[in-house]
């Protein structure tokens, strides 16, 4: 997959996100709530990829994970992440419900506070992580 690919298929999981909280269908959309940050994640990733360079293998290897922290330290945005929480405290609030986004929610029941809560934390225009995401991706 590419940069593009992985942007697209970032705004397809927040619009499929919508839907599901649209219908009640709350785990569902926690999960690909959380999907849509990930892809986010590895859209930054994959702009750190240069043309014809043959990438390191520890971070071609860190980048297939699931987890959120992980993710934002392979596309080198951990400390910016911080900053950005020392400065907009609510953004830190935010990262603080997204970080803990796990594809293992698709095992547990999920219910609309904390589907709701998930997904506002990742697109408010001003204080969210997919907004913050979008421009290093």
């Amino acid at each position: 997959m590419n940069r593009a690919e992985f942007q697209n298929l970032s705004r397809t999981r927040i619009k499929e996100t919508e839907a599901l909280l649209d219908r009640g269908l709350y785990g569902g959309a926690y999960y690909l709530a959380g999907y849509a940050v990930e892809c986010a994640l590895k859209a930054c990733i994959a702009k750190l990829t240069k043309e014809h360079d043959f990438p390191d293998k520890r971070v071609v290897d860190k980048s297939w994970t699931h987890d959120l922290t992980e993710l934002i330290k392979v596309a080198g945005l951990e400390k910016e992440r911080e900053e950005k929480g020392r400065r907009d405290k609510e953004f830190g609030l935010r990262w603080g419900v997204v970080k803990d986004w796990s594809e293992d929610s698709r095992y547990r029941s999920v219910g609309e506070k904390e589907a709701r809560q998930l997904y506002a934390a990742i697109i408010d225009p001003v204080h969210g992580v997919l907004p913050w995401l979008e421009q290093h991706w």
